[in-house]
Formats: structure tokens, sequence, C-alpha cells
């Protein structure tokens, strides 16, 4: 089964982004992707200091942010732009307004169970952008049950597709992360890859290779892996979306569509 064509665009891209060029070359990539793309890099190492273009989509903070100290708040695990949130009624959620999907679907064989158990709660929707900063992190702490690789596609995610092309976040490749809050209750993660994004790392999980040659779901559980609030747990090699459901009355969410957020900005209360 020949890859899909957003698949092999998107390797031949991650091939050139992860080619270190000659000094003069890379610095004018990156100076002119910077300048294309509007990136702020105030709180990161100058441009041209990146060896290659995906260590530059890949940036970590030259001093790291502040994680807030009350630990019953829900903090933004990234910084992105929130596409859609609400209730998840009859296991459908949006992925924008006006068009919905079946949630057991987008989660899988795998975590059937989930999908009864974030029922009536709350779900949100994550954009990153290509200027964003790629890197994920918990919005709480969590105990990760399970992880399911799915293959797919990598159509993009921005707008003209969210709100025109069906289950595009279901025919995309992504990582489920099924997850307990502290008081055992069920939050499910969902990384859902794009055009260009090379690939879709997970620090705690190595067997996970996305954009590559599998062709069937790649599950794994663990016993005790809990990850803190803030704590970083992977990146994008480009822009792409996280989507988060949370068991009915775990959350009380303050946020709004189209709202742009920073991680450690409070999005909500844990109850």
């Amino acid at each position: 089964m020949k890859k899909h064509y957003t698949s092999v665009i998107s390797s031949i891209f991650g091939k050139f982004a992860s080619k270190e060029f000659p000094s003069i070359i890379q610095h004018t990539i990156n100076s002119g992707y910077v300048k294309l793309m509007g990136l702020d890099m105030s709180e990161f190492d100058k441009p041209n200091n990146y060896k290659t273009l995906n260590k530059l989509f890949t940036r970590s903070f030259k001093i790291p942010r502040a994680i807030p100290e009350e630990k019953s708040k829900l903090i933004s695990g990234v910084d992105a732009l929130i596409t859609d949130a609400g209730k998840i009624e009859n296991a459908r959620a949006y992925q924008i307004k006006g068009m919905s999907y079946s949630i057991e679907e987008l989660f899988g064989d795998y975590h059937k169970e989930a999908v009864k158990k974030v029922e009536g709660g709350e779900f949100i929707n994550f954009y990153l952008s290509p200027k964003d900063y790629h890197r994920y992190h918990m919005p709480m702490d969590l105990q990760i049950v399970s992880l399911t690789h799915i293959p797919g596609k990598l159509y993009p995610v921005n707008f003209p597709l969210l709100r025109n092309k069906k289950d595009l976040f279901i025919e995309n490749e992504r990582v489920v992360l099924e997850c307990k809050d502290k008081r055992g209750r069920c939050q499910v993660l969902v990384l859902v890859g794009a055009l260009n994004v090379g690939k879709m790392v997970v620090t705690f999980e190595p067997r996970v290779e996305t954009n590559s040659d599998i062709r069937e779901p790649q599950h794994y559980e663990y016993e005790d892996l809990w990850v803190e609030r803030g704590e970083m747990f992977g990146w994008f090699e480009m822009g792409s979306t996280i989507l988060t459901f949370s068991e009915q009355g775990s959350i009380v969410p303050e946020v709004s569509i189209n709202q742009k957020v920073s991680f450690t900005d409070i999005l909500g209360t844990i109850r």
C-alpha cells in the first residue's frame, strides 16, 4: 500500500528541514522563515544559532516560563489558537463550528471505554500554526494509562480544511494518549498530524515513529507513568493540532473560540 501524497510531501519537507546546510545558506533559510512567518524570537535563541530549520521549529525557551503555582488551575500546554471548544454530546465533538465528528472513530478501537467516560465532558481544540512554539506540555498532572499511534494521511489542519473537509481529524495520522488525573478521572489528549509535520515526538515513548511505514495502529500500555503539569512531553516538527477531552465535571474551562493562548496561561479550574 503506497503512502498518501500528503505523507510523501511531508517526508520530503522533513528531510529538507532536518538537513544541515553550510552556515551562510542555513542563515538565509532560518532568517527567511522567521521573516516570512513572523516568528517572535524574543524568548528564544537567535535564528542563526539553529543548525537546521527543524531545530528552529522545535526550539526551546532560553528561560523557562513560570508555571502557575496553584495546582487547581488548568493551564495551556501549548502556544496555540483555540479553534473550537464545548460539550461532548452523543460521542461527538466539533473540528470547527458546524462540522462534528465521531470521537469513537478518532480514539480508535483501543479506547472505546474512554469514549463513554468523556461523554458529557469538555473538549478543546488547540491549533499550532507554523510560527508557534512547537513543544507540548501537560495541562495538569496526569497518569498515562495507554498510548495508541494511529497511521493516516497528513492533510493540512488550517481553517479552509477544518470548514470543508469532513472527518479531517479522523483521516489524519494521530497519537492518542488515554490518561487519568489525580482523582482517577479520564482525560484524553490527541496529537493530530498535518501536512509538513515530519514527525510527532513523544519523549516517554521512543517506539512512536510517525509518518513512517506502519499501516496498523500501534498500542502501548503503562503501569505507573506520571507526567507533571507543565512538563514537556514532546513536539511537532511543524505546526499542527492537539485535542483534549475531559470527563464530565473534572474541569471548568474558561476559554473562547478564536482565543490565542500561550503555554502556562490559565484556562480554567480542575475540580
